[in-house]
Protein backbone atom coordinates (compact mmCIF):
# COMPACT_ATOMS: atom_id res chain seq x y z
CA UNK A 1 0.00 0.00 0.00
CA UNK A 2 2.90 2.12 0.52
CA UNK A 3 4.36 1.91 -3.02
CA UNK A 4 0.55 2.91 -4.01
CA UNK A 5 0.49 6.31 -2.42
CA UNK A 6 4.24 6.77 -3.21
CA UNK A 7 2.66 6.63 -6.88
CA UNK A 8 0.18 8.59 -6.56
CA UNK A 9 1.98 11.26 -4.38
CA UNK A 10 4.16 11.24 -7.13
CA UNK A 11 1.57 11.81 -9.90
CA UNK A 12 0.26 14.71 -8.13
CA UNK A 13 3.77 16.30 -7.27
CA UNK A 14 5.03 15.91 -10.72
CA UNK A 15 2.00 17.33 -12.34
CA UNK A 16 1.87 20.08 -10.12
CA UNK A 17 5.34 21.05 -10.83
CA UNK A 18 4.67 21.00 -14.58
CA UNK A 19 2.06 23.47 -14.48
CA UNK A 20 4.49 25.70 -12.76
CA UNK A 21 7.07 24.63 -15.39
CA UNK A 22 4.60 25.01 -18.33
CA UNK A 23 3.33 28.30 -17.30
CA UNK A 24 7.34 30.42 -16.80
CA UNK A 25 9.15 28.06 -19.15
CA UNK A 26 6.39 27.02 -22.17
CA UNK A 27 4.10 30.44 -22.09
CA UNK A 28 1.37 28.50 -20.72
CA UNK A 29 -1.72 30.35 -19.11
CA UNK A 30 -1.55 31.78 -15.97
CA UNK A 31 -4.71 29.28 -15.48
CA UNK A 32 -2.84 26.54 -15.35
CA UNK A 33 -1.86 27.21 -11.73
CA UNK A 34 -4.66 26.41 -10.27
CA UNK A 35 -4.69 23.19 -10.85
CA UNK A 36 -1.12 22.78 -10.25
CA UNK A 37 -1.73 24.33 -6.83
CA UNK A 38 -4.51 21.91 -6.11
CA UNK A 39 -2.11 18.76 -7.00
CA UNK A 40 0.56 19.85 -4.75
CA UNK A 41 -1.64 20.04 -1.83
CA UNK A 42 -2.55 16.45 -3.04
CA UNK A 43 0.50 15.05 -2.90
CA UNK A 44 1.22 16.86 0.52
CA UNK A 45 -1.73 15.16 1.63
CA UNK A 46 -0.88 11.76 0.01
CA UNK A 47 2.40 11.47 2.02
CA UNK A 48 1.04 12.16 4.90
CA UNK A 49 -0.63 8.29 4.88
CA UNK A 50 2.21 6.28 4.88
CA UNK A 51 2.73 4.72 7.91
CA UNK A 52 5.62 5.95 9.42
CA UNK A 53 6.72 7.81 12.66
CA UNK A 54 8.67 10.26 11.03
CA UNK A 55 8.43 12.36 7.70
CA UNK A 56 12.35 12.79 6.89
CA UNK A 57 12.28 9.06 6.76
CA UNK A 58 8.83 9.42 4.45
CA UNK A 59 10.51 12.05 2.77
CA UNK A 60 13.38 10.14 2.26
CA UNK A 61 11.95 6.46 1.32
CA UNK A 62 9.83 8.68 -1.26
CA UNK A 63 12.88 10.16 -3.15
CA UNK A 64 13.44 7.22 -4.96
CA UNK A 65 9.80 6.78 -6.46
CA UNK A 66 9.83 10.34 -7.41
CA UNK A 67 13.01 10.13 -9.30
CA UNK A 68 11.40 7.03 -11.57
CA UNK A 69 7.54 8.38 -11.60
CA UNK A 70 10.01 11.46 -13.12
CA UNK A 71 11.59 9.45 -15.94
CA UNK A 72 8.19 8.14 -16.79
CA UNK A 73 7.03 11.39 -16.81
CA UNK A 74 9.95 12.78 -19.51
CA UNK A 75 8.79 9.72 -21.33
CA UNK A 76 5.39 9.30 -21.42
CA UNK A 77 4.53 13.02 -21.48
CA UNK A 78 7.43 14.59 -22.80
CA UNK A 79 8.28 11.65 -25.47
CA UNK A 80 11.81 11.81 -24.47
CA UNK A 81 12.77 8.21 -23.85
CA UNK A 82 15.17 8.09 -20.63
CA UNK A 83 18.84 6.48 -21.27
CA UNK A 84 20.66 3.69 -19.92
CA UNK A 85 21.68 6.54 -17.11
CA UNK A 86 18.44 7.41 -16.19
CA UNK A 87 17.03 3.78 -15.94
CA UNK A 88 20.24 2.44 -13.90
CA UNK A 89 19.96 5.98 -12.04
CA UNK A 90 16.36 4.97 -11.01
CA UNK A 91 17.16 1.33 -9.91
CA UNK A 92 19.64 3.05 -7.45
CA UNK A 93 17.57 5.55 -5.87
CA UNK A 94 14.82 2.69 -6.05
CA UNK A 95 16.81 0.32 -3.98
CA UNK A 96 18.24 2.93 -1.39
CA UNK A 97 14.78 3.66 -1.10
CA UNK A 98 13.97 0.28 -0.11
CA UNK A 99 16.80 0.02 2.38
CA UNK A 100 15.24 2.99 4.04
CA UNK A 101 11.66 2.31 3.89
CA UNK A 102 11.69 -1.40 4.45
CA UNK A 103 14.81 -1.51 6.99
CA UNK A 104 14.64 -2.71 10.55
CA UNK A 105 14.88 0.07 13.18
CA UNK A 106 15.28 -1.06 16.85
Amino acid sequence: MTYLIYAFAAVFEIAGCFAFWAWLKLEKPIGWLAPGMVSLALFAWLLTLVPSEAAGRTYAAYGGIYILASLLWLWLVEARVPDRYDVGGALICLAGASVILFGPRG
